[in-house]
């Protein structure tokens, strides 16, 4: 039977201590980290249906389900649940919010113990192999030493990369979508641009905001604005909005007008509800940097993987586009590595990974079925 997850409650778990601290690749070191993580579905007595589930940017723990109380279903809730691809009846789920973020687990606005204030800017910087080691904590806490996927789109998506490298026998199947094993020029450039905005309001006060009081509102509306029209496709703005307005007559206005502004004023407001500006920089920042091909253990640690890789992206993805995802493909294939791959037509740009666009869902869940 198909159909959504009820309620969903989301645990919250410290996994780095004084005595077991979580030291970072770039030499940060924190001694205490929490995680907020949800799970979904019941792990088998032989601990191997687990499949972990990664999220991109801007994601929290919700993948899946409705908390109480709350108006909006996980961010995933129609590709995991009952019969759904990532299906709860066979598989035990489990999502956790990224190291840096801002829904529950350790970042910038957390407090760090040695001062009793925010890390701030203090906050170490992160490798991408940081956040896997958390979530590789996070697996030893629920008693589970294997996973029979890693599940993921865009960042979510390289996290699961850098969990085959990590660890080459801990992942048996792989789902990469609309991700990349390195960034292009154009990528980086519009992360600069956002973080430049963000750093020049006049309430970031050099990252400690949150000492001041004040957060700085204007920088990261403008910065999730301008991300936002990388997510989608010009066809997709287009199909919705072409060049109507919001106003009537023939009067002309600096103000927003076009209705398309108007999208992208609610997409930068209610932005600043949910999310916090250090992490926004410390997570883009991550993903600049991310480049594992270029490691010198990589090849070594995927010769020895036991991981079946399946790579999508879609047609109208110009964020993380298809020929990043051919360049992933072509590095695991060099390395003699199973990848199934397949770029699929969706007009909905990169954000496609998060909706229903034909053949993907069905592509995912064959991919999970038993072999």
């Amino acid at each position: 039977m198909t159909g959504p997850l009820g309620y969903v409650e989301t645990q919250r778990v410290v996994l780095a201590d004084e005595d077991d601290p979580l030291l970072t690749r770039g030499g940060g070191r924190l001694d205490h980290v929490e995680v907020a993580y949800e799970t979904y579905g019941e792990l088998s007595p032989a601990r191997d249906n687990a499949v972990f589930v990664c999220h991109a940017l801007t994601g929290t723990a919700n993948a899946a389900g409705l908390h109480l109380g709350a108006k909006k279903r996980g961010w995933w809730d129609n590709m995991i649940g009952p019969g759904k691809p990532v299906d709860t009846d066979r598989f035990f789920v489990i999502s956790p919010n990224i190291l840096g973020g801002c829904s529950g687990t350790t970042g910038p606005l957390s407090t760090d113990p040695a001062t009793g204030r925010t890390y701030g800017p203090d906050f170490p910087l992160l490798h991408m192999t940081d956040l896997v080691s958390v979530h590789r904590r996070l697996l030893r806490h629920l008693g589970v030493d294997r996973l029979y996927a890693g599940v993921g789109g865009s960042l979510g998506g390289m996290q699961v990369l850098q969990w085959a490298i990590d660890d080459p026998v801990a992942v048996e199947r792989a789902v990469l979508v609309a991700a990349s094993s390195r960034l292009t020029a154009e990528n980086i450039a519009f992360s600069a641009v956002a973080r430049e905005v963000i750093m020049n309001d006049p309430d970031f006060v050099g990252g400690r905001y949150a000492e001041h009081g004040v957060f700085p509102w204007r920088g990261q509306k403008v910065a999730r604005m301008m991300a936002h029209i990388t997510y989608v496709s010009g066809r997709s703005l287009e199909d919705r909005f072409g060049r109507t307005r919001a106003s009537t007559g023939d009067a002309w206005t600096l103000d927003a007008d076009f209705e398309v502004e108007h999208y992208l004023q609610h997409q930068g407001l209610t932005f600043l509800d949910r999310f916090d500006a250090l992490s926004y920089l410390y997570l883009t920042r991550l993903l600049d940097y991310f480049d594992p091909f270029a490691d010198p253990g990589t090849d070594d640690a995927l010769r020895r993987a036991v991981t079946r890789f399946q790579v999508t992206s879609f047609d109208s993805d110009w964020r993380f586009s298809t020929a990043q995802s051919l360049r992933l493909v072509a590095e695991l294939e060099r390395l003699g590595l199973p990848v199934d791959f397949a770029e699929l037509a969706s007009p909905y740009g990169h954000d496609s990974f998060l909706l229903e666009p034909p053949g993907y869902h069905d592509r995912v869940r064959a991919f999970l079925s038993p072999r």
